[in-house]
């Protein structure tokens, strides 16, 4: 768990990446593969397979996590903040957040007015991001400036790793989506003993958060025949939830419907196959919001046979969240068997829709 806890624990608002490119980057290299990039900082590595002409397929998780960017520094040293992704003001008040500048990061608490001042109405709705801001003990603008906090600088949320007292639930930030990345290092450090008939590429593309950008640069220094997003999904195992929808502990998540894709049928139904005949507990997701890169890289030139595999997550897009670790385990498995058996034949059927 070491690696899942430096890639969580490392801050990567989207569009400032490099710290979890840098991890991913000296990852890859470990295993030996070729390092393939485009020029907005997605990055994977390339494991040739024993068939020159076998079929490419795309792993791909993403490096940004949802934050903030700084928007306004107050004469008072008060800074105000917008939103990089998605997020709902009610999980963030007395929060704490890392402001990183170039050369020094910063820890601020998210601050409101006070409950004690609040009317009546104000008590009674969610308070609104835009009447927030973040305290960091300035005196006022000036001190800021002094410090080095300029507007534009990122906003991260706190919140250390932690392996939970049953041994498999683990609790930290980001895990949406370094659960994705570590799972692509994963297969590819997995790939470099196992023989398969195409070429793999693993890694992970910037700015999902922010509208799947990455996922639209990266197929083109790929060109992938299919692809697979490595992401997370809305765990429902909690009070109030559907006892019928994803829960932690029960396999990796394959989503049939998001806002952003219907998977390709043949590949959907092959990956089921492939868990059934391997004894790999999995779990169906149909959801009408949200979306992964691979609404992106479906769409890919001609098209691209997509799916998402992934793992149910609670409070994602918040400063905490929890995944479980066999939950992990099981999806490099499935993938590791997905790519055994994905040869141009088996492709050849895919595409014959």
């Amino acid at each position: 768990m070491d690696l899942l806890k430096e890639l969580t624990e490392a801050n990567g608002a989207p569009g400032f990446e490099k710290a979890i490119h840098d991890i991913m980057k000296r990852e890859i290299n470990k295993t030996g593969a070729a390092l393939v990039n485009d020029h907005l900082g997605s990055i994977f590595g390339e494991k040739k397979g024993s068939d020159a002409d076998g079929p490419k397929i795309l792993l791909a998780g993403h490096m940004d996590e949802v934050g903030f960017m700084v928007s306004e520094i107050t004469k008072d040293g008060y800074l105000r903040f917008v939103p990089l992704g998605g997020w709902w003001s009610q999980v963030l008040l007395a929060q704490r957040v890392h402001i990183e500048t170039k050369n020094k990061t910063f820890t601020g608490v998210v601050g409101s007015k006070a409950p004690h001042i609040l009317t009546p109405d104000e008590r009674n709705r969610v308070y609104p991001m835009k009447e927030m801001f973040i305290d960091i003990g300035a005196n006022d603008k000036d001190q800021v400036k002094e410090w080095g906090i300029r507007v534009g600088d990122p906003v991260l949320p706190i919140c250390p790793f932690e392996l939970m007292p049953n041994g498999d639930t683990i609790l930290a930030k980001a895990l949406d989506n370094r659960a994705g990345c570590y799972t692509a290092l994963n297969v590819l450090q997995q790939l470099q003993n196992i023989s398969h008939p195409n070429t793999v590429y693993c890694g992970a593309t910037v700015q999902e958060e922010v509208g799947l950008r990455g996922a639209m640069t990266a197929p083109y220094i790929m060109e992938p025949d299919v692809a697979i997003a490595l992401d997370v999904g809305v765990a429902e195992d909690v009070p109030g939830g559907n006892a019928n929808k994803a829960k932690l502990g029960e396999g990796p998540l394959l989503t049939f419907l998001d806002s952003s894709m219907i998977p390709h049928t043949g590949f959907r139904d092959l990956m089921i196959e492939v868990a059934e005949k391997n004894n790999i507990p999995y779990q169906v997701d149909v959801m009408l919001g949200g979306g992964t890169d691979a609404g992106k890289f479906h769409l890919y030139k001609k098209g691209i046979p997509s799916i998402v595999v992934g793992v149910a997550a609670r409070y994602i897009h918040s400063h905490t969240s929890m995944i479980s670790k066999s939950d992990l385990e099981n999806s490099a498995k499935l993938l590791i068997e997905l790519v055994k058996v994905l040869d141009k034949e088996k492709l050849q059927s895919l595409l014959h829709y």
